[in-house]
């Protein structure tokens, strides 16, 4: 995965106000088939309507189908059931599928639980949604990604990454105190280690991978989070009601850049990448105060390497 220069980092014609509606105008996406995890709300939501609008056909992948935002369903849209905790869940939505799968758009997630909890096969809950599913999801789709004939990947990450590295020596918390935010930011860096891990088998396949922190936006993703939390994050409380400060973006303008890495000509060719406000992101030291980018922890490729190790060990164990 190489960043390159400043002169050599992906530049587009999209930015912080950039909707997921503008970053596909003009574009027809007649005949394309797209998965959208956690696409029945925020986020999910709005780039499934945005590639539905072009004119592809989007598969709503989500825990709940009965909590689908009915704004979001239309001739284009259907929806299927999947939980990405459960390593069944998943096998079973691979199974039903069939035909090519032009982009996965790898958006669901949890955030910040107040307590360790763990997933059906004993992962800490925040690691086997985030990551886990979605690496079991995208191995399970490879031969349909392949048979697009340029299928692109996309996972939602997010400047958390910049937080905490992947800690190998207990990725679960069985050892160390758990931590809501350390747990949610190892997490994101596994989201992006995953792109990594996919661009660099994948490449000879034709299938693209990237990686995107859509910002800050208000949704149900914070749902775990308390208020004092929240305010923290930059929410603000007045009259007893959580406020949103006008520099968040709204759910259209975070799905911006999922959708401009999924389907936009644009970026037809980049893989391996991290996105922010529509331009890839400068690779910078993390940790606490770190600067805007992408921590260098998450795009090493060493730790893509292991990470997909110990994904695979956890799918033959599964399959055991």
């Amino acid at each position: 995965m190489d960043h390159g220069t400043d002169a050599e980092r992906v530049s587009t014609p999209f930015g912080h106000g950039s909707t997921a509606t503008d970053v596909l105008r003009g574009v027809d996406l007649t005949g394309r088939r797209y998965v959208v995890t956690g696409g029945g709300s925020g986020l999910g939501a709005a780039s499934v309507q945005a590639l539905a609008a072009a004119g592809a056909s989007v598969t709503i992948a989500t825990r709940n189908p009965d909590t689908v935002d009915v704004q979001v369903l239309g001739d284009h849209v259907d929806v299927r059931q999947l939980d990405l905790a459960d390593l069944d869940s998943v096998r079973d939505f691979v199974h039903g599928w069939s035909g090519p799968v032009d982009g996965l758009i790898a958006n669901a997630g949890v955030m910040a639980l107040p307590e360790r909890r763990e997933a059906t096969n004993g992962w800490e809950l925040q690691l086997a949604t985030n990551y886990l599913g979605h690496f079991a999801l995208a191995v399970g789709l490879q031969e349909h990604l392949e048979a697009a004939h340029g299928a692109r990947v996309v996972v939602v990450s997010s400047g958390a990454q910049r937080l905490a590295p992947v800690d190998f020596a207990d990725p679960q918390f069985h050892e160390r105190p758990y931590d809501p935010w350390v747990a949610y930011a190892q997490s994101k860096t596994a989201g992006v280690l995953l792109a990594v891990g996919l661009a660099r088998r994948w490449a000879p396949l034709g299938v693209t991978a990237n990686a995107v922190a859509p910002g800050w936006i208000r949704t149900r993703l914070q749902r775990h989070v308390d208020p004092d939390a929240l305010r923290a994050m930059g929410v603000y409380e007045e009259d007893g009601q959580l406020h949103t400060p006008d520099w968040f973006k709204t759910p259209e303008e975070g799905a911006a850049d999922q959708v401009m890495l999924a389907a936009s000509p644009v970026t037809a060719a980049v893989t391996g990448r991290y996105f922010e406000d529509g331009q890839e992101s400068p690779v910078v030291e993390g940790g606490d105060g770190a600067e805007p980018g992408v921590a260098s922890w998450s795009v090493d490729p060493a730790a893509a390497d292991a990470l997909w190790d110990l994904g695979s060990a956890a799918l033959a164990a599964h399959r055991a």
